[in-house]
């Protein structure tokens, strides 16, 4: 068996450097052919000269392209991996001690089932650490994990790219993820959608853990909630039928909220990163919801 370790990256080349030196130390087990692909989505801060230096190493290769978005850089290394077993890492999500195993044992416990997709658990390194960095995490809009109702068959919605493993041959049936979506956003929510349909199974297991080395900020984050709302915005294009689910019914709402609102709501979620305790869930919920909508408002107004 063989198994390929996918990692698009753009502009972060010592994050890349540590997800790499993480990835070849992992344990391995017996049997099992590993390679890393790894492709560099026209970076400018000497990620490519790098990769150049490295990429003699055995079962390591490197691929360039033009800057085109995550969507194509992940269906290009699936394009040029020789493994039955793709395994997704993001250039900041540097997998933990036993991440590749636990990965693996779900595919050779399970896979007879039918088609499998095994999501890992992703939190953030010790020491960085704030109520809305808990919130995004288990609860909110970057990630969700205490929201899986059971492990054993997790909704669509729970396919991260930043630390998920599936079958190449899926990933090729089905062309991997649409390259209209222009950012690290719903892109593999849709190939999930497209997926389950073809009766992809989605299981958790949080042994197979990394750690995602990201400054994020509330202000930030907000922006990339807008950008979600915008990739959003394609995705109910494509599938109208999911167009709840998406929040498209919601705008309306948002149109009665004046900005003044969000801006107060963000100095709020602001002031709760520097005071333990002083937000309330419903504020974090409220402000990245706002900004999300704003995205979505904006990305259906340009269709």
């Amino acid at each position: 068996m063989r198994a390929s370790i996918v990692i698009p990256t753009y502009n972060r080349l010592q994050d890349l450097q540590q997800v790499i030196s993480a990835v070849e130390s992992q344990e391995r087990p017996p049997g099992v052919e590993i390679e890393v692909v790894v492709v560099d989505d026209g970076s400018t801060d000497g990620t490519p000269e790098w990769l150049r230096t490295v990429a003699g190493r055995p079962d390591f290769t490197a691929l360039e392209q033009a800057n085109s978005g995550p969507a194509r850089a992940r269906n290009r290394g699936v394009e040029g991996a020789r493994g039955e077993i793709i395994l997704f890492l993001g250039d900041d999500t540097e997998p933990q001690p036993g991440w590749l195993l636990a990965h693996l044992e779900e595919h050779r416990l399970f896979a007879g089932e039918g088609p499998l997709a095994v999501l890992g658990y992703t939190s953030f390194p010790p020491g960085v650490d704030s109520p809305f960095l808990r919130w995004i995490n288990e609860y909110g809009a970057q990630f969700g994990y205490l929201l899986i109702d059971s492990p054993r068959a997790v909704p669509f919605n729970f396919f991260y790219t930043s630390n998920i493993s599936l079958p190449r041959s899926l990933l090729i049936g089905l062309r991997g993820f649409r390259e209209d979506f222009p950012a690290a956003a719903w892109e593999d929510i849709e190939f999930a959608y497209r997926a389950g349909k073809e009766g992809l199974r989605l299981r958790y297991q949080p042994r197979a853990r990394t750690l995602h080395h990201h400054r994020i900020r509330p202000r930030t984050f907000c922006r990339r909630q807008r950008t979600s709302g915008l990739s959003a915005a394609i995705f109910s294009r494509l599938h109208p039928e999911l167009e709840e689910f998406l929040g498209v019914a919601r705008i309306e709402q948002r149109a009665h909220k004046k900005p003044v609102r969000r801006w107060l709501l963000g100095l709020l979620v602001g002031f709760g990163e520097r005071l333990e305790g002083v937000v309330p869930a419903r504020a974090y919920r409220e402000y990245l919801d706002l900004c999300y909508l704003e995205g979505l408002a904006e990305g259906l107004h340009q269709s």
